[in-house]
């Protein structure tokens, strides 16, 4: 979907696109039929084992999936994300070892003058504020400002410890993208990528996933209707 000429660019976008691979699957998670669309793509991958493989041992697995993929939803809609996406292999295995969501995140107001509510800063202002508040993490977080389709953004790295409490059993490679919503100060989306390796979130296949999604954002475009 491309942008209409004759709505100009100075209007916020109504979406977005990626160019996302084949082996990638989006599941909407502002719908109320998130669950049975999670069920069906779990079905699917399942559909497409070996006849020979025993059905009794499948089963447990199929569940055990569902499970922990019904568990990531909730908590991405805890967090108010737009879609997840997982990538889904052609073996027909559901491959958890990563995933990423998108949000939309509208700015708070600020106090300004007498208590009167400030216009909210300018998109570069906020990526400079973004940058030397999150610079106080340390040497764990990695940051860096540009663009994302010509919009201001700013892209976050680290290492988030395991936390049994939450349910994540691993540490895990983080990568976000904020990027400030054309025509919208107050509006920014939010690209947040996760990946556990092969056990270790700064192995080599967490690295190539960290690439790779890099590479995806570069194909991100608006879209406007």
């Amino acid at each position: 979907m491309t942008a209409d000429p004759a709505v100009g660019r100075a209007a916020p976008p109504t979406g977005y696109r990626l160019l996302l691979p084949d082996d990638w699957a989006q599941i909407p998670l502002r719908r109320g039929d998130t669950e049975a669309a999670v069920r069906a793509l779990v079905a699917s991958a399942f559909a497409r084992v070996p006849s020979d493989v025993p059905r009794d041992r499948l089963t447990p697995l199929r569940l055990e999936l569902e499970r922990r993929l019904l568990t990531a939803v909730a908590e991405a809609r805890k967090a108010d994300a737009l879609e997840m996406y997982l990538p889904v292999k052609t073996a027909g295995e559901v491959n958890l070892g990563a995933s990423f969501t998108v949000s939309n995140v509208r700015l708070p107001a600020r106090a300004g003058v007498e208590g009167v509510a400030a216009q909210v800063t300018d998109p570069t202002d906020v990526a400079v504020q973004l940058l030397a508040r999150d610079r106080t993490h340390g040497s764990e977080l990695d940051l860096s400002s540009g663009e994302v389709d010509g919009a201001i953004a700013v892209r976050r790295e680290r290492v988030v410890p395991a936390d049994l409490e939450r349910g994540a059993e691993l540490a895990t490679r983080r990568v976000e993208y904020l990027v400030s919503v054309p025509g919208d100060p107050e509006q920014w989306l939010v690209a947040a990528f996760s990946a556990i390796g092969a056990g270790d979130p700064r192995d080599d296949l967490a690295d190539a996933m960290v690439e790779w999604f890099d590479a995806l954002m570069r194909t991100f475009r608006w879209s406007w209707t």
